[in-house]
């Protein structure tokens, strides 16, 4: 959910992590710890289906359970399309990270040196919005364009949502984008209060655009197929593919809903994988890549165990030391992904339903999988 409600799980998720003690009972492996997990989940009420991949040590586990429509025994496997939400953000810093390392940008550039047409209004008692403000959400850019989807997105579980959305992007283009543009108000400060923005992460795809000179989709997907071998990963469905998007449900509402309606570039939140495919990714985060790297340096601090880098919350805690995360919502499913450096252990957690108690949870559900890991490192 590209909204304050995004920005408060984040931050709840991170200051619950620093104090959430190991699983009193771990699994004795990974796999089992895995349908632990999933079990658990699927207790949850309204929750239909769950999959989960995790790498250990350069180890891949997959696990799908559970049913995409009750009653209809149609699992989730492999080749299904998830929604991953607001983890496509990650990949736009990933992007952006491997663009500063080749010296095509700098954090500190203003935006406006890659805007099509001059927006005075995009600064704060004479500085600029620049890139470093925008991909650690410190711009206070608004959450949404347009304007009045921050204003739908406030009663988020209402069953008229979805369809209310649909309306609001049925015919916004990223030239309507431009033209809302010039009517953000910047109220500062910038660089220090987080304000989740998806209009900011927008922007961003747009500056990889003017600085590769071709389209965010085709940068992305070109970046990833030669960096982690990734080859089904997508902002938009072809015809053929669109039975393996999985159907989703918006809150209590037993009916399925509609997809994520596309943003102007999707970078804020309209990406698709398979499991398969974000196991790969969670290898890539794992690695030394060079863009990897960067993309994890913390570029504002906000509480000692919250920190941000290049759209990648920072959280500490005694279990997982320094670990990133990320949650992604839309109206119909929601998402986790972890990358936790002192193990070599990267999670990704989804599920086909998306509501005020999902994201918890999903959290709380993954504690086997991090017990048992830290039971297994201490037993080394």
């Amino acid at each position: 959910m590209m909204t304050k409600l995004a920005a408060s799980i984040t931050v709840m998720t991170l200051l619950l992590a620093a104090c959430k003690p190991a699983a009193t009972a771990p699994a004795p492996d990974i796999p089992a710890a895995m349908r632990q997990t999933a079990t658990t989940l699927l207790q949850s009420p309204l929750l239909h289906a769950t999959s989960i991949a995790v790498v250990y040590r350069g180890k891949e586990f997959m696990l799908h359970q559970g049913e995409l429509e009750t009653g209809k025994a149609n699992p989730p496997n492999d080749t299904t399309l998830y929604e991953i939400g607001s983890v496509s953000k990650t990949f736009a810093g990933l992007l952006l990270a491997n663009a500063v390392l080749d010296g095509k940008a700098a954090l500190d550039d203003p935006i406006q040196n890659y805007l099509p047409a001059a927006y005075p209004n995009l600064q704060w008692q004479g500085q600029p919005v620049r890139l470093r403000h925008l991909i650690t959400h410190t711009s206070t850019m608004p959450g949404m364009l347009p304007l009045q989807v921050n204003a739908i997105l406030q009663d988020f579980t209402a069953h008229a949502t979805p369809a209310k959305l649909n309306a609001a992007y049925a015919d916004y283009g990223q030239q309507q984008f431009w033209q809302d543009l010039h009517a953000v108000s910047i109220k500062g400060p910038l660089g220090k209060d987080y304000a989740y923005s998806s209009a900011g992460t927008e922007l961003i795809a747009h500056t990889l655009e003017t600085i590769y000179g071709m389209p965010y989709a085709d940068l992305l997907a070109q970046f990833i197929a030669r960096e982690a071998g990734m080859r089904d990963t997508r902002l938009k469905i072809a015809a053929g593919d669109s039975g393996r998007l999985a159907p989703g449900y918006h809150s209590d509402n037993p009916v399925i809903t509609t997809p994520m309606p596309q943003l102007p570039w999707g970078a804020a939140g309209n990406l698709k994988s398979t499991m398969p495919d974000m196991a790969k990714y969670l290898r890539l985060q794992l690695s030394a890549h060079r863009a990897v790297v960067e993309s994890h340096k913390p570029l504002v601090r906000f509480q000692d165990d919250f920190s941000i880098g290049y759209f990648w919350n920072i959280g500490s805690n005694r279990q997982l030391g320094t670990h990133y995360v990320h949650h992604g919502g839309v109206p119909r499913a929601q998402s986790y992904a972890y990358v936790v450096p002192r193990y070599q252990l990267g999670v990704f957690i989804i599920t086909n339903q998306s509501g005020d108690a999902t994201a918890g949870a999903m959290e709380s559900a993954l504690a086997p999988i991090f017990g048992t890991v830290e039971s297994m490192e201490s037993a080394k």
